[in-house]
């Protein structure tokens, strides 16, 4: 666990492609490391983050040829619209770079000819796919088939989407050319090979020391088991990319110099600064190095990248941190239902800040898909941003400005209150560390209903129309504001462009290294400005007209589907008195086998027991539940499932996954009870 001492660190993400538009999947990964970087920059650390356009390719050759463009023309047209659409979702890179560089060029050639010297390259002919009609070899994300493990159909031809196996080409089932259509044919060519397997044990121990989430150790050892192959590190022309030095027409593939780019944006880096690069790269660095990517991208990151890097004489990374796939509303992006969505159609509809606290709210540490319901989408960033923390300084701001000149009270006038806020800095502090996000956006809405509570209390409103209150007034409008400032301080590194106004509002800092612990002391006899709006109201039909700007001509039978999930019928308050809510105890709970998301519960209902299935295995251990409290659905006839007969439904409350929430003996529940 990294010191509260300060810490060097260089934070990169995965690349994104050159071959088109960033979109809300992408977001997913480069919203989470921009709030963990300004996370550390508040704290205090040094943090840099690094990333760069993807920027070679067949595709990309490809792409440019059906422009009638050159392939540098298309890469420097779309490196400058993922630079615009970044910016205005306030990812804040130090350096955002291209592949296609002098510098990539350079760690390229540098590291394959260390490489090489070291005798980790191996030369073979092989045969590979071959485009007869467009006269090209094909690359793996140009061919589709079936899997050749478990037989999914429409699988690309390196890895399958279903099952998460690794193949060659030429294990594809049926394969076809995704640029003509025909079955490619078997042409022979001589390529480079990186002997990865001559890594293994230094791969196993190094996998296996805590710089991955465990699931994606657990993960890897199916790829130990079945032995490390060696990796085609080169590729035949035409292809754009760099050539292979004192090689015939050979050029890097662009999984060999992509992950480089991280390198040549952070050399890029160090060109314009004091930065030296050595002291990040070099072998025995003790700075941090943090690599955020997807999971479909861990084979490279987590395997080749650590070998490659050993193998050079340069430091591995301190950990690999990955996140899982985005749906909408529990699908996978659709330009049909007009869930597939770009960074610029959102920006040109909602505020890039709804986006990044919806990301936060649903994010943890773990390799699990995010999904975003536009319902619950809309709901929640009004509720949680204008509802409860914006709303503490609107109810507050004004008595400071009319009655008080704009001056904060020299008061606090209740310091336990105040240090409460202060003290879960810490627990806060490590959410936003360990990348549980949403744990995090949860501690500190329970302090804004705290706030809000606080203020309700004691009424500003009232407390003004009474003669001789004013001191209170002042007191408690106050302290509000200085409870909105903490909570400003903890959400700055998901709302930076909030924060800024936040700033500019009470006339201090929230953003700038070590803010986190200049909440400490609150703002006493201090000025402030007038208060102005900070946040909007998002509207439902904002997001509706996104997603119909986003929509194609429907390719897929669920075309009509909608986007926000629609309520169900309506029903009648007779029918609804029929269901029978009862309070049950928890006096059993156990896994079933076969299952992925069900336990088996034994409810107990004061006097009688029940059993159900639940869907709640990934939020609570079987041991955690027995002694808690649900309630239950208690007349719903039985049903048979699988894996027995459920003689009920249980209720939790939450969004889902692992965050759901059940009772405990502490909320004056009894089994039996009725809940009316």
């Amino acid at each position: 666990m990294p010191t509260d001492s300060t810490r060097r660190i260089l934070v990169t993400s995965a690349l994104p492609y050159a071959n088109g538009p960033i979109h809300l999947g992408h977001l997913v990964e480069y919203i989470q490391t921009d709030i963990w970087c300004r996370f550390q920059r508040i704290r205090g650390h040094e943090c840099h983050y690094v990333c760069a356009d993807d920027a070679h390719g067949t595709p990309i050759m490809l792409r440019a040829q059906s422009e009638g463009i050159t392939p540098e023309q298309l890469i420097e047209r779309i490196g400058r619209q993922h630079r615009a659409d970044f910016a205005d979702f306030l990812v804040a890179f130090d350096n955002y770079h291209t592949t296609h560089s002098p510098e990539n060029q350079h760690y390229s050639e540098l590291i394959y000819q260390r490489l090489k010297d070291h005798g980790h390259i191996a030369r073979r002919i092989i045969k590979q796919a071959f485009d007869p009609i467009q006269q090209i070899f094909l690359p793996d994300r140009f061919i589709k088939g079936q899997c050749p493990r478990c037989g999914a159909d429409d699988q690309y031809g390196d890895s399958c989407e279903v099952c998460g196996s690794t193949y060659s080409t030429t294990e594809l089932i049926n394969p076809l050319s995704a640029i003509s259509g025909v079955p490619p044919i078997e042409r022979e060519s001589e390529h480079l090979f990186f002997r990865l397997g001559q890594f293994e044990t230094l791969l196993k121990g190094w996998t296996g020391a805590g710089h991955l989430q465990p699931e994606v150790r657990n993960k890897l050892q199916e790829w130990f088991d079945v032995g490390l192959q060696d990796w085609d590190i080169s590729r035949d022309p035409p292809y754009f990319g760099f050539r292979i030095p004192d090689e015939q027409d050979k050029y890097f593939y662009v999984w060999l110099d992509a992950p480089i780019g991280y390198m040549a944006s952070f050399q890029h880096l160090c060109d314009r600064t004091r930065l030296r690069f050595d002291e990040f790269w070099g072998p025995g660095s003790d700075t941090e190095l943090y690599h955020f990517i997807g999971k479909d991208i861990l084979y490279f990151h987590a395997l080749f990248w650590p070998a490659v890097l050993e193998g050079a004489g340069f430091r591995k990374p301190s950990a690999v941190y990955a996140h899982g796939f985005l749906t909408v509303n529990g699908q996978k992006m659709s330009k049909s239902r007009g869930t597939f969505i770009t960074a610029r159609t959102y920006l040109d509809h909602l505020d890039p800040e709804y986006l990044r606290y919806y990301f936060a709210a649903k994010l943890n540490n773990r390799v699990e898909d995010l999904d975003i319901n536009m319902y619950d989408f809309v709901q929640r960033v009004n509720a949680d941003l204008v509802g409860k923390v914006v709303n503490i300084a609107s109810r507050c701001a004004g008595f400071i400005h009319k009655r008080f000149d704009g001056v904060l009270s020299p008061r606090v006038p209740e310091p336990p209150l105040y240090q409460t806020f202060v003290d879960a800095g810490s627990a806060i502090a490590e959410c936003y560390e360990q990348r549980e996000y949403s744990r995090g956006m949860r501690e500190i809405m329970a302090l804004a209903d705290t706030a809000n509570q606080f203020i309700a209390d004691h009424k500003p409103w009232e407390i003004a129309k009474r003669e001789g209150q004013s001191d209170l007034l002042w007191d408690v409008c106050s302290l509000g504001l200085n409870l909105f400032r903490v909570l400003s301080t903890y959400l700055a590194p998901v709302l930076p462009a909030t924060a800024a106004k936040v700033e500019a509002f009470l006339n201090c800092e929230l953003t700038t290294p070590g803010a986190w612990q200049r909440i400490e002391r609150p703002l006493t006899d201090h000025r402030i400005q007038p208060f102005k709006h900070l946040m909007r109201r998002m509207d439902t039909a904002q997001v509706e007209a996104m997603i119909e700007s986003s929509k194609q001509p429907a390719t897929e039978s669920a075309a009509n589907t909608p986007s926000i999930e629609p309520m169900a019928e309506t029903i009648g308050i007779d029918e609804f008195a029929k269901v029978d809510l009862r309070i049950a105890r928890v006096a059993g709970a156990e896994q079933v086998a076969g299952a992925d998301k069900l336990l088996k519960l034994t409810l107990d209902l004061g006097g009688e027991t029940r059993t159900v299935f639940a869907g709640i295995k990934s939020a609570y251990a079987p041991d955690a539940l027995i002694g808690r409290y649900t309630v239950m659905v208690a007349n719903l006839a039985p049903r048979k499932m699988r894996f027995g007969v459920s003689e009920g439904m249980v209720l939790a409350a939450g969004p889902g996954g692992r965050d759901l929430w059940l009772l405990s003996a502490d909320d004056g529940v009894q089994p039996g009870m009725r809940v009316k």
